[in-house]
């Protein structure tokens, strides 16, 4: 089982992503966690970084292809604001948040420690550098929600109301692959 979660920044990706993987015994892996550390090790802020990844596609290449590696041992729930465009040939289940800007710019200044106004200003420049980084780089629009089987704003209720939707998704596809997988052995069998 191979579930991603993406959206914006704000929208609750990392903790809905860890919530339903715990839930459902999956593990967890935040493709943004990934970014951040690379960015900590080269001594640089995330809008820092966002500009070398934009000019430089071996950034990206390599959150991927970790990205990828984590996938293919199976059993994940992934996040990052484009697992599901990375992964979308394999994902049994793509998921995208949304929530209002006002509400994520929120989220950001109290996670981050920041004013209301840092928080906008540093965000609105990170989304548009991924913007254009996405678009050169993979040759997609982010805001292109195409691809997702489901997507749910998150600010429409609680965490645990979010999380349990999420939850019932997960279950709902995990238990149509079972039968799948049962009804191709028993084909597989006859004889």
């Amino acid at each position: 089982m191979i579930i991603t979660v993406s959206g914006y920044h704000g929208t609750g990706k990392t903790t809905y992503a860890a919530h339903l993987a715990k839930e459902i015994g999956l593990r967890h892996v935040s493709a943004g966690m990934l970014f951040r550390k690379l960015a900590q090790e080269k001594g640089m802020s995330l809008e820092e970084f966002g500009q070398v990844a934009l000019k430089d596609p071996t950034v990206d290449r390599l959150i991927d292809e970790r990205t990828m590696s984590e996938a293919e041992k199976g059993n994940v729930v992934i996040d990052g604001q484009i697992a599901g465009w990375v992964l979308k040939e394999i994902a049994d289940l793509r998921i995208h948040l949304i929530t209002p800007e006002p509400i994520r710019i929120q989220r950001i200044a109290e996670r981050d420690r920041l004013t209301v106004e840092e928080a906008r200003r540093q965000t609105v420049a990170r989304e548009r550098v991924q913007s254009e980084r996405y678009k050169l780089h993979y040759g997609f629009k982010v805001e292109d929600f195409s691809i997702y089987q489901l997507i749910l704003d998150t600010s429409i209720g609680p965490i645990e109301s979010i999380s349990r939707i999420l939850v019932d998704a997960a279950k709902a596809v995990m238990n149509g692959t079972r039968r799948k997988t049962a009804e191709r052995s028993k084909n597989q069998t006859k004889p």
